[in-house]
């Protein structure tokens, strides 16, 4: 990667969100302070050193620590100016890129994926693609896939830097003629082996957030999301795992689980209404969380990419990082309908807590209690769920008592006598005669005839069509 700096400006916002994406995507960088003809002849190279010094306090804490820094200028006198001046430092820049560039290891093997960066058609023979093999290989005679078009075409030559050549590899820059199809429908994109690549109207990744984002990510907001070759909006959920605790009662995952590519619909997970940060666990690191994306239309991807999470309609000029995280495609959705065919798959699950009152006791192992729903609620969902009293009963619903949103509450041990007493009491004081004005009154006579509060407490997944609600 070239990090290209203004010498004069220095690091600016969009500067920072490119080293941003390098630490995301690149191993090397090379770091390039251009616009030197701007500066005062006489304090030039001072200007230069003090900014070299400036970029390496920068990168200290990045995988770019200790990167080459050159200076150059690309175009002196700027855009505008003529062709005379010789640019000043470029061959020195070549030097360094020499020296810094290295073989990676490239792998043959896998499913073709080519990102393609222009296509043409030649009269007789057919249309060509150009760009570069990202993992896997492609020969003559292969058939390939234009998943854009959901057409498929066979190669019939291949060749690179003008040489016919019978096969290319990941890392090849490649032209690839195939079977005629209109090239204006594929400027760019990508080519695959056929059937290897997901369209997805929905996916599950793993998120973390980039320190650097200022804003809240919170569940149900619409962030810009870039995937393989496409930028598209989704609405996101995040939610982190319930783990089930472990003989001596811990609940820490395994170092398998705990990868960042885990995943699996086995899982319970909980529903985050904002993605957490480590200072809200303590500060122990950020905690491993996933999010749910829902595009707004579908794209087209390999699975384990890398997404990133924006927020473009940021203003461009504002001193604020709009990348806000980044995560893996670890599971996608293909069918439109997923909503109702793939999510309820997902275990995900909301507490929900509600609390009323009782009423009057109806007898020593029954009471009534009223504010805990409204009216119209369908208490059929609830009854058998088990709930506890302030004073330390634990009881189930029973059903519903009237029309009015009350409920029958059994407590199978029976009510205490300190319960039955503070209950009969205060009824008793709901009962005494006296006008509306006198009611106070009463209530200062006995501060003691605290109301019996009922505690319900259970949860439900969001994503199941039946609304069953849980308790453990």
């Amino acid at each position: 990667m070239m990090l290209v700096v203004d010498v004069v400006k220095g690091m600016q916002t969009q500067t920072a969100e490119c080293l941003l994406i390098g630490q995301l995507t690149c191993s090397r960088m090379v770091v390039i302070l251009n616009k030197t003809d701007l500066l005062p002849s006489d304090k030039r190279q001072v200007a230069i050193d003090k900014m070299t010094k400036r970029m390496h306090k920068t990168l200290e804490n990045t995988r770019f620590k200790d990167c080459p820094i050159i200076a150059v200028a690309a175009k002196p006198g700027g855009p505008e100016a003529p062709d005379t001046d010789e640019p000043q430092g470029i061959t020195e820049l070549i030097d360094l890129l020499k020296a810094q560039s290295f073989l990676p290891h490239r792998d043959p093997s896998g499913s073709l994926l080519m990102a393609v960066d222009h296509c043409f058609s030649i009269r007789g023979q057919g249309t060509v693609i150009t760009g570069t093999i990202l993992q896997g290989s492609l020969s003559v005679n292969d058939n390939v896939e234009i998943p854009a078009l959901k057409v498929t075409r066979k190669v019939k030559s291949v060749q690179m830097f003008r040489k016919p050549v019978a096969s290319a590899m990941q890392g090849d820059r490649v032209g690839v003629c195939v079977t005629q199809f209109d090239p204006k429908l594929l400027e760019r994109g990508v080519v695959c082996t056929p059937g290897s690549l997901q369209t997805l109207y929905a996916a599950i990744i793993s998120v973390q957030k980039i320190e650097y984002y200022r804003g809240a990510l919170n569940s149900r907001a619409k962030f810009h999301i870039t995937v393989g070759h496409e930028t598209v909006m989704a609405r996101i959920s995040f939610f982190n795992r319930v783990l089930p605790a472990n003989e001596n009662g811990d609940s820490k995952p395994t170092s398998q689980e705990q990868s960042a590519n885990s995943f699996s619909f086995d899982w319970e997970f909980h529903h985050l209404d904002e993605h957490l940060t480590s200072q809200a666990e303590g500060g122990k690191g950020e905690p491993q969380q996933w999010a749910l994306l829902e595009f707004e239309r579908p794209v087209t991807c390999p699975p384990l990419c890398l997404v990133i999470g924006s927020r473009l309609d940021s203003d461009i000029h504002g001193n604020t990082c709009r990348l806000a995280f980044h995560g893996k495609l670890l599971e996608g959705f293909e069918d439109k309908n997923y909503t109702e065919t793939a999510l309820p798959r997902l275990k995900i699950s909301k507490d929900k807590q509600k609390e009323g009152a009782v009423e009057r006791v109806t007898d020593d192992y029954t009471v009534i209690g009223r504010n805990l729903f409204k009216k119209e609620t369908n208490l059929q969902l609830f009854v058998g769920l088990k709930v506890t009293l302030s004073t330390g009963e634990a009881g189930s619903i029973e059903g519903g008592f009237g029309q009015s949103g009350k409920i029958k509450i059994r407590i199978p041990e029976g009510l205490k006598e300190e319960t039955k007493q503070l209950l009969s009491s205060s009824s008793k004081k709901k009962g005494k005669g006296g006008s509306k004005n006198e009611s106070p009154k009463l209530e200062e006579a006995k501060p003691d005839a605290q109301p019996v509060t009922i505690h319900l407490n259970f949860k439900r997944y969001i994503y199941d069509p039946h609304k069953k609600m849980v308790q453990s």
